[in-house]
């Protein structure tokens, strides 16, 4: 029999113990491919949301932790568009806001220009887009609106006396986006006592090589001393809430890994303690110390793949279920990168080796007389 014929039969000799083991790996994997895959599906998400429409530089104000707070002249918009290399330049405002009556909470408000780049490629579904005569309206992304309930036509307060009248839906094939709702500036401002500022600056640029980015950036933060210009995988990065999540998802993984690191020990250990009249046997017949040690670390490392193939289903089965409930869906795609799979897989080795490493040893150093003392 083969060294790996031989360990799956001592797997399936004690099934509970088997099963357990591989539920405890399962779940630790379960945790980075589930949570760890949904900060970094919502980050691609969050890049495509602007990479597809050719942003290549975001100037927001310097020093703010959330670019929610970071407020701005409108004016500056004129400035940095006759600087020599920006093709167009998109001033805008975020807003969140809540509707506690049906359990949906962080709706992005985008207030924009009506004749703002960002727009130009925006697939309306029913109704239309506001122009530059439009007021008091507002169009809302297709999973926002199947959430809220809402179609063209009705009306949405966003807060204490102030109502909107539903322009249309639009449709994209970008999540993030579809879960938030695009308003016009001067409507947004007037709303937030914001007359005349903006949260951030979208800039397309002539070339978009590193060199004439890195130039216009220099630019532009020229302008004023309180300018921070940022490529778009730098504003992404820098981006608190992502790195909260990011940190989040991380720490509740280590802590499932660490948890399902001692259960492997455990298994391993009693296993050897069990079984050490048969491993002082293979002892007596031959088998070298290193043998038996890549036995006992064989064994472990096929309950951690077998614990990561539980896990990945049990990760991919979560983020199908909140990609399907409402309060949760317009957020999460329900798609899991297949990087984080395989970080989830190399996680799960690292801790079949490890967990069976000490158990190895010990094995390893059993006498072929302690197979007769032993009872």
């Amino acid at each position: 029999m083969t060294l790996m014929g031989f360990a799956w039969k001592n797997l399936r000799r004690r099934p509970v113990r088997t099963v357990l083991t591989m539920l405890g790996v399962g779940v630790a994997v379960g945790a980075v491919v589930a949570l760890v895959g949904l900060a970094g599906s919502f980050e691609q998400a969050l890049l495509d949301l602007f990479q597809r429409r050719g942003v290549d530089l975001v100037v927001i104000r310097r020093g703010g932790l959330q670019q929610m707070n970071s407020i701005l002249d409108e004016k500056l918009a004129e400035r940095i568009q006759q600087i020599p290399g920006v093709r167009a330049v998109s001033p805008g405002l975020l807003q969140p806001f809540s509707f506690p009556e049906v359990d949906i909470f962080g709706v992005i408000a985008r207030g924009m220009r009506s004749d703002s780049f960002l727009l130009k490629d925006l697939n309306m579904v029913e109704g239309r887009l506001f122009g530059p005569n439009d007021h008091q309206v507002v169009v809302l992304g297709s999973a926002l609106a199947a959430s809220l309930g809402k179609k063209v036509g009705d009306r949405i307060e966003l807060a204490p006396g102030h109502w909107f009248t539903i322009l249309g839906v639009y449709e994209s094939e970008n999540l993030l986006e579809n879960g938030t709702m695009i308003m016009p500036l001067s409507d947004l401002q007037q709303m937030m006592d914001l007359q005349g500022k903006v949260t951030a600056f979208n800039v397309v640029a002539d070339l978009h090589t590193p060199e004439q980015l890195q130039h216009l950036k220099s630019q532009i933060e020229a302008l004023a001393p309180y300018l921070r210009a940022q490529t778009l995988r730098e504003n992404v990065a820098s981006s608190v809430e992502l790195q909260l999540a990011k940190a989040t998802a991380w720490l509740t993984s280590a802590v499932a890994l660490i948890v399902g690191g001692l259960g492997m020990i455990n298994t391993m250990l009693t296993a050897v303690f069990e079984r050490t009249r048969e491993l002082a046997l293979l002892r007596a017949v031959g088998w070298r110390r290193g043998r038996l040690m890549r036995l006992v670390l064989l064994e472990a490392v096929l309950l951690a793949l077998a614990g990561a193939v539980v896990g990945t289903l049990l990760g991919w089965s979560l983020t199908q279920l909140l990609s399907r409930i409402p309060a949760a869906g317009r957020m999460v795609a329900g798609q899991i990168p297949p990087t984080v799979v395989l970080k989830g897989f190399a996680l799960a080795l690292g801790v079949g080796v490890l967990g069976g490493l000490y158990p190895a040893y010990r094995a390893a150093q059993l006498l072929p007389t302690e197979g007769l003392r032993h009872e």
